[in-house]
């Protein structure tokens, strides 16, 4: 998205940093683009991240933000403000993400409940700690390892640290249901690092 205007007009360093909803409702009063463009400029590099995760192919994610972005334009009158702006930001952009990646496998289910074929899963909770004391490189290969919705799941919880009801709410799923699926995931992510690190 090309960025035309000079929002250091509209935000200096002497001035207060505005919130995101001050942004938006200063966008749809004045319909200049430079408050749009904060926005950019404030989350564009954190979908690309998120994009580059799930798509994990560079010219794919660049597309995608140009999508998601214009996506966020046009339906901007329709944030509610019923959850954070950054929440509706990461639910457009997973959603956007994993609606490619159903395209490329028309046969995966990735979001499912998984109650046809449910995975073997421990009774036992996994504690959150088995993965957030793993080694940054050995949590890395575990998350490519894991398929996308488990990975998008698990990163929404513990990078992006949003709570079970936000994610429901990007996933359109109820809260049991993402519980279920975190809990699935953990159980994976547990049996990949025992394959990838068996001697451990």
């Amino acid at each position: 998205m090309e960025i035309n205007s000079e929002p250091g007009q509209l935000e200096t360093p002497t001035r207060k940093k505005r919130s995101d909803i001050e942004l938006i409702q200063r966008y749809m009063e004045t319909q200049e683009s430079a408050y749009f463009d904060l926005l950019y400029d404030r989350y564009s590099t954190k979908v690309y991240a998120k994009c580059i995760s799930l798509l994990k192919d560079e010219t794919r994610a660049q597309d995608a933000v140009q999508d998601i972005f214009t996506k966020i334009f046009l339906n901007l009158s329709k944030f509610s403000e019923r959850s954070k702006f950054s929440t509706w930001v990461y639910s457009i952009t997973y959603n956007y993400c994993i609606d490619l990646i159903r395209r490329g496998k028309k046969h995966q289910k990735l979001f499912t409940d998984e109650v046809e074929n449910p995975p073997d899963v421990v009774e036992d909770e996994i504690p959150d700690k088995e993965l957030l004391e793993m080694e940054i490189d050995r949590l890395q290969a575990v998350l490519e390892e894991l398929p996308p919705g488990d990975k998008a799941v698990l990163l929404m919880k513990y990078q992006q640290e949003l709570q079970i009801r936000e994610i429901a709410k990007v996933l359109d799923k109820t809260e049991s249901a993402i519980k279920m699926k975190i809990k699935r995931a953990k159980e994976r992510a547990r049996k990949i690092y025992q394959t990838l690190y068996p001697h451990d």
